[in-house]
């Protein structure tokens, strides 16, 4: 992960309806949905989904199949994983957040510290 591809995925999650779009895209799944469920389900019109689809499928956050007539697409999981750990590694400082590999549940964990407690309020 680059510098670039992490601010066009930020610049696609930025707008509301692709926010939307991406978060149903997780929930259901590596399997996917079809737009037209994707389009129903969020109430948007079929080409106004369709522009928010290439414009997150450019940044690297979507990805799509055929299946028939219809076009599944799915949360790029490989990718967004990627801008996370990007996000831990390049952008935070070590004593702030890390990223630790458990091979054993084959998984990758946040740490994040308690540095930053909020003050206690004074009554």
């Amino acid at each position: 992960m680059d510098i670039k591809e992490a601010l066009a995925a930020f610049d696609a999650l930025s707008q509301e309806t692709r926010l939307q779009v991406f978060r149903l895209l997780v929930e259901h799944g590596p399997s996917g949905v079809p737009a037209g469920t994707l389009s129903d389900s969020l109430k948007i019109p079929h080409n106004t989904l369709s522009f928010h689809l290439r414009h997150m499928s450019h940044a690297g956050l979507v990805v799509s199949q055929r299946d028939g007539k219809s076009i599944i697409y799915s949360a790029n999981f490989e990718f967004f994983s990627g801008l996370i750990r990007y996000m831990v590694e390049d952008c935070c400082r070590a004593e702030f957040a890390s990223i630790r590999d458990d091979k054993k549940r084959k998984c990758s964990i946040i740490e994040l510290s308690h540095c930053c407690q909020p003050k206690e309020q004074i009554s």
